[in-house]
């Protein structure tokens, strides 16, 4: 009997029991789930509708702003403006009406901050989980010729990312285990609890279409490697990321060694892999470092079909990753 690990499901058992089980017959339906793919594309007319859900199951706090800003971000990776957002919330009988005070509240916020409108949803108290689960759905919409294109990805192509790795998983572990003041002065663990309000890619994905973006993935869970290894699956190219060029915050390298974890498999929304032309990317990081927006060249993309991380004497080959390296901590 195949044995379930705690985390995203890997990809082959998504592929044979969920993927191959479903079958689209309306013409509207122009993307579908899939490897690597962050959303829903749909085609109502003169605009492409955008749709995207997602659970928060790693975190007990700022539960409200991840969920809004998780979902927000997959439909970023089509060039999205998010639109609305539909927030289910099962609460265990344990939980008290302040709890949900404070997530509907930090949800309402982070709404606001993005410039998107919870629309409806729905909340139910049962016996059937143990912490307070929150869900959200996210609706955008992008005019037809303003999606990423990724028929057009090249061998040579650059990949980039947004931000530093693990800023996600740095937030939770800060926020949420006590040991973390032990290792960190007070001004990195202020600093660390504090990334929460880095989540986003709203503002990198809005600029990078500008500049003929050809694909885009939120890195999440799986961390680094398993974005650049689902990108590669969806991209069917391969991909090569340099080691020694991967931003990676002291704080995040500080947290991940005392628990003898990779960041490069840590959860990393705040993060975005972006793939370009080469005289589009330099246009893209020149105007982003202008915006004050950290965008760092992490690899490219060659013939190759695989994906590999190189550093000067190892060349690790990338597969699924499997569970995320924030479940042994939490």
């Amino acid at each position: 009997m195949l044995i379930l690990e705690i985390g995203k499901l890997k990809t082959e058992v998504l592929e044979k029991y969920i993927f191959d089980n479903l079958k689209f017959n309306r013409k509207e339906v122009l993307v579908s789930g899939g490897t690597g793919l962050d959303n829903a594309v749909m085609d109502f007319g003169s605009d492409l509708i955008v749709a995207s859900t997602d659970p928060i199951t790693g975190a007990s706090k700022n539960l409200g702003s991840l969920a809004i800003n998780i979902s927000v971000n997959d439909v970023s990776c089509q060039c999205a403006d998010p639109v609305g957002v539909l927030m289910t919330l099962l609460i265990p009988p344990t939980a008290n009406i302040e709890d949900l005070k404070t997530i509907v509240e930090d949800a309402s916020r982070t709404a606001r901050e993005l410039n998107v409108d919870i629309v409806g949803g729905h909340t139910e108290v049962t016996d059937a989980v143990n912490k307070i689960l929150l869900s959200t759905t996210v609706l955008g919409r992008v005019k037809k010729d303003k999606r990423p294109n990724i028929d057009s990805i090249k061998n040579g192509d650059i990949v980039a990312i947004s931000k530093y790795i693990g800023i996600e998983g740095t937030s939770i572990i800060a926020n949420e285990k006590d040991e973390v003041a032990e290792i960190l002065t007070k001004e990195e663990l202020d600093f660390a609890k504090s990334l929460s309000k880095e989540i986003s890619v709203l503002k990198e994905s809005r600029l990078a279409s500008k500049y003929s973006v050809k694909h885009m993935h939120d890195i999440t869970e799986g961390g680094l490697m398993g974005a650049v290894w689902e990108t590669s699956r969806a991209i069917n190219y391969g991909i090569r990321i340099y080691e020694d060029l991967i931003p990676i915050l002291d704080v995040t390298k500080k947290i991940t060694n005392f628990y003898e974890i990779d960041p490069r498999r840590l959860i990393s929304s705040g993060s975005m892999l972006m793939i370009f032309d080469e005289e589009d990317f330099l246009k893209f990081q020149k105007e982003a470092k202008e915006k004050s927006i950290k965008v760092t060249k992490i690899g490219e993309v060659n013939s190759k079909n695989e994906a590999a991380i190189l550093s000067s004497d190892t060349e690790l080959i990338l597969s699924d990753p499997g569970a995320d390296e924030l479940y042994k901590i939490l």
